[in-house]
């Protein structure tokens, strides 16, 4: 899966604008904490989707900025 394909938004580009840890934004969205997006169970497995306009609204970033990644923008990815 891309991560911004003008639809939706992967995970991964979200923790990365976030700053956060995936954990962070899959609980978040699962429990319906995070507004942004939504979690499905489909059988034993998690789907997400991510508005990139509610998240942008979110996180007060300019929508323009998900096509590409500025490390003057964007804190320090956390990976698990």
């Amino acid at each position: 899966m891309s991560e911004y394909n003008g639809k939706h938004l992967s995970v991964i580009k979200a923790v990365e604008i976030m700053g956060k840890l995936q954990q962070f934004v899959r609980v978040g969205l699962q429990r319906g904490l995070l507004t942004f997006g939504t979690a499905l169970k489909m059988s034993s497995m998690w789907t997400y989707y991510i508005s990139p306009k509610q998240f942008c609204e979110y996180v007060s970033v300019d929508e323009k900025i998900l096509n590409g990644r500025n490390s003057d923008h964007f804190p320090p990815v956390h990976k698990i």
